[in-house]
């Protein structure tokens, strides 16, 4: 499809995941809706939980909104600089070809 993006989601193990989704979708939707294991999205993406952390790719940044960066402080294990709740990064084309890495426990 034409406003689809390929992403891919690498796991802790080293385990691939190429995906793609529509453009104006998040990262979590495309996820969850291509069975990636691992973004558990128990919210459903209201930025409630940590379940779908991701270590985002440097085109994207650490540059979480306030509510975003407290939620992973307050329940993300194994934060990083780059980490970011997949369900507040929406597709976009110059998305086209990320990697978004798993921790290996979501909580």
């Amino acid at each position: 499809m034409a406003n689809d993006i390929n992403i891919t989601f690498r796991t802790a193990d080293g385990e691939v995941f190429h995906v793609s989704g529509r453009a104006g979708a998040t990262v979590m939707e495309t996820a969850v809706q291509n069975n990636v294991p691992g973004i558990e999205a128990e919210c459903g993406g209201a930025c409630a939980c940590a379940t779908c952390h991701v270590y985002a790719p440097e085109i994207i940044g650490a540059t979480a909104e306030v509510y975003e960066q407290e939620m992973l402080d307050f329940t993300a294990d194994e934060r990083r600089p780059n980490s970011r709740l997949s369900c507040q990064i929406e597709l976009e084309p110059s998305l086209e070809g990320a990697v978004f890495d798993l921790p290996r426990v979501q909580v």
